[in-house]
């Protein structure tokens, strides 16, 4: 029986330029995007899909043109921030066009495609190696959305990561150099460190980070109109990345965000104001 190191070549198959087409029809797709940042943190729970859409409509409220990619497949939240989950995709002589929120932010979500509640299947080949198949099939499905969707001319296109380290540096080396990366922890030491060996593995990889987010950052209390402390872990912060902002955790943004509304309706809330300036910092960085 021959193995893999015994076929010259491809075997055959033209896989390998079948490849070089697809990433250059996804290069093509993209080129009327002038940023490409991505939303990631090896730990989950810690509000990455909150602040994706946050900043978002912040950078909306601009005037700038914003987009959402959820890449986040099998646990959509964007469809549900954006409140278009009953969205249908429209397809175009120029690809699909997808869904617009009441702002005008495009978004791209699993969650307008799935009912709630089930998961997407990618069936393995192989049993017992399912666990391949899936990496295999997802980053499939990812290139088969950036080249067929019609994103137009967008001054950031968000793409919204699934957690862990590893999920992170493989889309890094996915997207290659023209993604800028944003890594959001909580101020916890359990949440610093695996945010942390993210982070290692974004610079090992040669991948543009552009900072952190500390995120629930204290607790507003919008009767004594303070913030308190939430988490009794001391503030430093393991890595060494740039420090992009504080956000506090505020009761009225998750039901904000169960509702499909924006933070932008709200300007005088203190996670509004957070959310403004690290919006601000990082367009600052990307423009640079």
């Amino acid at each position: 029986m021959k193995n893999y190191y015994d076929i010259p070549g491809d075997g055959g198959s033209d896989i390998l330029q079948q490849v070089a087409d697809r990433k250059s029809t996804i290069e093509e797709n993209l080129r009327s995007i002038r940023h490409l940042v991505a939303i990631g943190s090896g730990k989950g729970g810690v509000g990455k899909s909150t602040l994706s859409m946050q900043l978002a409509s912040a950078w909306r409220a601009q005037g700038m043109s914003i987009a959402v990619l959820d890449a986040d497949f099998n646990a959509p939240a964007q469809a549900c921030l954006g409140g278009v989950s009953d969205a249908a995709l429209i397809p175009t002589r120029r690809g699909v066009s997808i869904p617009r929120t009441r702002e005008g932010i495009g978004i791209l979500s699993m969650g307008t495609l799935m009912p709630d509640r089930e998961p997407l299947d990618l069936d393995a080949t192989a049993p017992g190696d399912s666990h391949i198949w899936r990496a295999t099939k997802e980053f499939t499905l990812l290139g088969q959305l950036l080249a067929t969707v019609e994103w137009g001319e967008l001054d950031v296109l968000l793409v919204d990561l699934p957690p862990g380290s590893e999920r992170t540096i493989q889309h890094a080396d996915f997207f290659g150099p023209r993604m800028s990366f944003v890594l959001v922890t909580i101020p916890t030491a359990l949440a610093c460190g695996v945010v942390a060996r993210c982070a290692s593995g974004l610079q090992n990889a040669g991948a543009r980070t552009l900072g952190y987010v500390e995120n629930m950052r204290g607790y507003y209390c919008a009767e004594c109109q303070t913030i308190r402390p939430l988490f009794s872990s001391k503030d430093a912060v393991p890595f060494d990345l740039p420090y992009l902002g504080g956000i506090p955790f505020d009761p009225k943004l998750a039901e904000l965000s169960d509702s499909g509304e924006s933070l932008t309706n709200y300007p005088d809330l203190p996670c509004s104001k957070a959310v403004g300036e690290i919006a601000d910092r990082i367009y600052q960085k990307l423009e640079e």
